[in-house]
């Protein structure tokens, strides 16, 4: 509540609010940058169905993934059916051109991990992983011979066989006793670059807010990072607390913040205006 109004509220639901979800969905179609993406949070009661519509209004080309976000702890409801502890992402872009920063997620690695049993002379530790591929390639030069050895039946090799001659000429390819390669994966590489992001994400709603229907501040931050550039425009058309737009302030891009409630407006403005670029810095840090 907000003065005696009601600052966040949903009130808008089936055929309803996919209609009013559309005409929004396709102006900011119109006005995204070319290499510009889209990320529309949704509980999976109606994700379906606006799946549906983001690819009739962005393209089935354009849909990149599907991400399930883990919202809260398990809950032990009475109800006829399993808990729910998830909503979903649905992550399209504009273009084939989009940007992507390849968001990595951090990994600690210990010296007894059973993963990593291999060393070289150096001392390096190491596991390795397949130089081919499921599918055969019979016309191209993954699917033939190299150093005398057809890939394995029903797949090809991973590598163009100048790739693979250069990855032996660096030390990187691992060969078992019955000479069968192997590339390598050292457990140091992993820890300093860190592991892909997958579509699984834990990012938990906050436990104590000041802001009804916040969103995590690292899950934005997150997506903020992959998928936009320093000086770019981030826009966020239900911005609700104004959490996004703490995020891109603090990570130097510009921003839009738009929402339906005055209310919600006033406190985005109160809570930006609080502070100043590194006050929102230890802000996203803190939270």
């Amino acid at each position: 509540m907000n003065g005696g109004h009601i600052a966040y509220k949903d009130t808008l639901t089936g055929e309803e609010y996919l209609k009013f979800l559309s005409a929004r969905l396709k102006l900011m179609k119109d006005i995204m940058a070319d290499d510009g993406s889209i990320y529309l949070h949704i509980d999976s009661k109606m994700g379906h169905y606006v799946k549906v519509l983001m690819d009739n209004i962005f393209g089935q080309k354009n849909f990149i993934n599907d991400i399930t976000r883990i919202k809260c702890n398990p809950k032990n409801f009475d109800r006829k059916g399993y808990g729910n502890i998830k909503d979903m992402i649905l992550f399209y872009s504009k273009t084939k051109k989009y940007v992507w920063n390849n968001p990595r997620n951090g990994i600690e690695i210990g010296d007894k991990d059973s993963r990593f049993n291999y060393s070289d002379a150096d001392g390096r530790k190491f596991t390795t992983t397949p130089i081919h591929a499921p599918g055969e390639t019979e016309n191209g030069p993954t699917g033939k011979k190299w150093r005398g050895k057809n890939p394995p039946p029903g797949r090809h090799w991973r590598y163009s066989p100048e790739v693979l001659d250069e990855l032996d000429r660096k030390g990187l390819l691992h060969w078992s006793s019955k000479g069968n390669p192997r590339k390598k994966i050292y457990a140091d590489d992993i820890m300093k670059n860190g592991v892909k992001m997958q579509d699984i994400w834990e990012y938990k709603d906050p436990q104590v807010s000041r802001y009804p229907t916040e969103k995590n501040l690292d899950m934005l931050k997150k997506i903020i990072e992959a998928s936009s550039n320093s000086g770019d425009i981030v826009m966020d058309a239900f911005c609700g607390s104004g959490t996004t737009l703490v995020s891109a302030q603090a990570l130097g891009r510009k921003w839009i913040g738009i929402d339906s409630s005055s209310a919600a407006m006033n406190i985005c403005k109160r809570r930006l205006m609080r502070y100043d670029f590194l006050d929102i810095a230890k802000e996203c840090s803190d939270e």
